[in-house]
């Protein structure tokens, strides 16, 4: 019988250990488990000419900002398919290879055109998918509701499995029905806990619906079970320093930080490292917490050594923050220049509200909070393009409400604080809600 992947898609490998290891590797990715990497060279090892296996290698290179490795094996992973892959993965490779060459539109485009024909190849059904996929990075608003329809699309090809649960309920937690999400995120969960992409879209779920207490339970108990190497490690702490920051505990929030977080304590990806330094500092300080300088230099510090330029927006909104915060003015002012021009050019795909957010944090850094105000409020409902979740792109709207509470705009902070209430229980809204003068 010919080798498939765990979908049923033919798998052109003439080793079955190769198609083993080839399995076990993107079960790993699918999971944000350790383990994907050394699956993936030994399925090389055992079919050096195995395209798929390159492909799915180069991917990991591109996810950990190894751009030169990852170009050179999608490039070899091309002629590979090129050579005796089937139409299926040569598709497949070619969109893999798309996004690593910077170019995520065509890749999206390419990945929407063949889930319609393949809709079980499920590496490329993971790519649109998540914080920072290619839908979240796209610019475009609706990209919370078209993750949902693109999930409901294709969810009669998967039944119970228990990737595909995870992110159709992680889908339906962003687009606001945060109760379905749970439930479905949960049956994902409980097929396989081997699975950080769960424990992480649960704990999302749960910060949405305010379940606050059972957060802390979730994340207490199954992170020591994760290995300080897997990916997410660092971002669900990130998560569990939320929660005490929320509870108004900022002195265990910040020695989460230090635990897990910081610089050097983190082996997550650049972009999920730099990003979670710099929005729990700044929230710690929303919160009315002091931040000694000492971090925040090194957050800054390790934000342009991974984004000397501007170029990966979610990046670059969170080392404008950085750099706010230590009165860096050079490099704050050189970022905006770099990203004017990519608006100038068209390269800026969130938009002019990047531009917006970082004058904004210039401006509450300086104290000027009504100016900060100014910035943010004609740009609110475009914040959604700059990608993330709903969880981290708070950190905008905090700026904002502390924004219009310190320059005495209080009536203003109030109808945005009543409208989040209104999604979901908040302590933290409630503490900035009570400090207001009463109308």
């Amino acid at each position: 019988m010919p080798a498939q992947d765990r979908y049923g898609l033919a798998l052109t490998t003439s080793s079955d250990a190769a198609a083993a290891a080839y399995r076990d590797g993107i079960d790993c990715i699918l999971a944000a488990w350790p383990g994907a990497e050394a699956a993936l060279e030994s399925a090389l090892a055992h079919d050096p000419s195995f395209a798929l296996a390159l492909a799915a290698r180069a991917r990991l290179h591109f996810t950990y900002a190894e751009p030169q490795a990852a170009r050179e094996k999608a490039a070899q992973a091309r002629a590979l398919a090129a050579s005796h892959g089937t139409d299926r993965e040569k598709s497949h490779v070619d969109i893999v290879a798309l996004a690593i060459e910077g170019q995520p539109a065509k890749a999206l485009e390419r990945a929407l055109t063949h889930l319609e024909t393949w809709p079980r190849d499920a590496l490329i059904l993971s790519m649109p998918l998540g914080a920072f996929g290619l839908y979240a990075f796209s610019g475009i608003a609706h990209h919370d509701q078209a993750r949902v329809d693109l999930c409901e699309r294709h969810a009669r090809h998967y039944g119970e499995d228990w990737w595909f649960l995870t992110y159709l309920g992680w889908s339906h937690t962003e687009n606001g029905s945060a109760g379905a999400g749970r439930h479905l995120t949960q049956r994902g969960f409980d097929l396989r806990r081997e699975n950080a992409n769960a424990a992480h879209a649960l704990a999302h779920a749960m910060y949405e619906d305010g379940s606050i207490d059972d957060a802390e339970r979730l994340i207490d108990g199954w992170l020591p079970s994760y290995d300080a190497r897997g990916i997410l490690h660092g971002h669900i702490a990130w998560h569990q320093a939320l929660l005490a920051l929320e509870k108004d505990e900022p002195a265990r929030a910040l020695a989460l930080y230090a635990r897990y977080i910081a610089p050097g304590a983190s082996h997550a990806v650049p972009i999920n490292a730099v990003t979670d330094e710099a929005s729990l500092l700044w929230r710690a300080q929303l919160c009315g917490h002091a931040v000694d300088p000492a971090l925040w230099q090194a957050v800054a510090d390790n934000g342009l050594r991974h984004f000397p330029a501007a170029g990966v927006a979610f990046a670059d909104v969170h080392i404008a923050a950085a750099a706010a915060a230590t009165g860096n003015a050079a490099a704050l002012e050189k970022r905006i220049a770099d990203l004017e021009r990519r608006l100038a050019d068209g390269k800026l795909m969130p938009g002019p509200v990047m531009l917006a957010i970082c004058r904004a944090f210039q401006a509450f850094a300086q104290g000027d909070y009504a100016g900060c105000a100014a910035h943010l409020e004609p740009a609110a409902a475009d914040v959604v393009r700059i990608g993330g979740s709903h969880a981290q792109r708070d950190l905008v709207e905090d700026t904002l409400i502390v924004a219009l509470i310190r320059s005495g705009a209080g009536a203003r902070a109030r109808t945005l604080l009543d409208r989040r209430l209104h999604r979901r229980p908040s302590s933290r809204d409630q503490r900035w809600l009570a400090a207001l003068p009463a109308a």
